[in-house]
C-alpha cells in the first residue's frame, strides 16, 4: 500500500498521511504484551505506514524502548515523532506538571535519543 504524504513545517519533512499512535503499546489500555506491540508495529511496517507517533511520559520511557527495539536495523526506513516536557521524577510522571524549561530540553532529548536507539529524532 503507498500512503499519501503530507509536509510537515518548512525543513523539508513529509509524512504518510497515516501514522500509528503507540501510547497503548506501553500504557492505558490494559496490560502491555510486547510480542503483540511488536508484531503490530512490524505489520504497519509492512503495510507501508513508517510514522509512528511516542513520548517520555507513555511508561514513562517504556514506549520509546519498544520502539528502539522495533526498529533497531531499520530506523531508516520509519519516521519517528516523540514528545517531551513533562515532569519525570524517579521513572513516574508527577500529576500533570510540566518540565519545558530549556534546561530540561537537553537531558529529555538524550534520553529519547537512546531509548529509540537512534542518532536522531524526526519530529520533536
Amino acid at each position: 500500500m503507498i500512503l499519501s504524504r503530507r509536509p510537515l513545517g518548512s525543513q523539508g519533512l513529509s509524512v504518510p498521511s497515516i501514522g500509528l499512535g503507540c501510547m497503548g503499546m506501553s500504557q492505558s489500555y490494559g496490560p502491555a504484551v510486547e510480542s503483540e506491540s511488536l508484531a503490530t508495529l512490524h505489520r504497519a511496517l509492512e503495510l507501508g505506514c513508517n510514522f509512528f507517533d511516542t513520548a517520555e511520559v507513555y511508561g514513562p520511557f517504556a514506549n520509546e524502548e519498544l520502539l528502539g527495539k522495533a526498529f533497531k536495523g531499520l530506523r531508516d526506513k520509519v519516521t519517528i515523532a516523540t514528545k517531551f516536557g513533562f515532569k519525570i521524577v524517579d521513572g513516574k510522571q508527577v500529576g500533570v506538571e510540566l518540565d519545558s524549561r530549556p534546561s530540561h530540553i537537553r537531558e529529555a532529548v538524550e534520553g529519547s535519543l537512546k531509548r529509540l536507539q537512534t542518532d536522531h529524532i524526526d519530529l520533536l
